[in-house]
């Protein structure tokens, strides 16, 4: 049985993330020939091109954890309509110099959750555009745009019982997906 690595690249720095929570919650729902990988984008500097000849080590971790990886899972909350600012300065670095993007051919997911109902659309939308430039297969169906709201998680923080159906349905199209492009 093949093994798969997939980098989880959440797009909220907060302590107390809701989208961290989700990404911790799907990670129970994969099956045991899978791993997930948090990669952490929160001490990179902000990126700058005059910097692509001399990369440093921070850029240089994140770069060689999406080098190997399978796949990318992007968790993502919604800023002003977007994607977080983070999260495009991480896709930068890991994208630049030119020609050497890390991100290159890599299945994605896209998901991401916010207490109002739209769930990250929009935030979910422009990054779908942004990883389409990128060469990144993205997982187009089923689209998840999670609420947060009561009975998403049960006391345990896994998923509740009400999303659990749906959400499972969804990593396991990811998970399929993954496969097909590997």
């Amino acid at each position: 049985m093949t093994h798969h690595t997939i980098a989880v690249v959440v797009g909220s720095l907060r302590k107390e993330s809701i989208n961290k929570k989700l990404a911790q919650a799907l990670e129970k729902l994969f099956p045991a020939d899978f791993s997930l990988t948090h990669v952490r984008i929160d001490d990179l500097p902000l990126y700058n091109q005059d910097d692509d000849g001399q990369l440093c080590a921070q850029v240089m971790r994140l770069k060689g954890e999406i080098s190997a990886a399978q796949g990318v899972l992007f968790v993502t909350p919604e800023y002003n309509r977007s994607v977080p600012g983070v999260l495009k300065n991480a896709i930068d670095h890991a994208s630049r110099p030119y020609g050497q993007s890390a991100w290159n051919g890599k299945p994605a997911g896209v998901i991401g959750t916010s207490g109002g109902p739209m769930g990250s659309a929009l935030a979910q939308q422009h990054l779908r555009n942004i990883l389409a430039y990128l060469n990144m297969p993205t997982l187009g169906q089923p689209e998840a745009f999670i609420q947060t709201k009561e009975g998403l998680y049960d006391e345990a923080g896994n998923i509740g019982e009400a999303s659990l159906k749906f959400l499972q349905g969804w990593v396991d199209a990811y998970v399929a997906w993954v496969k097909k492009h590997n």
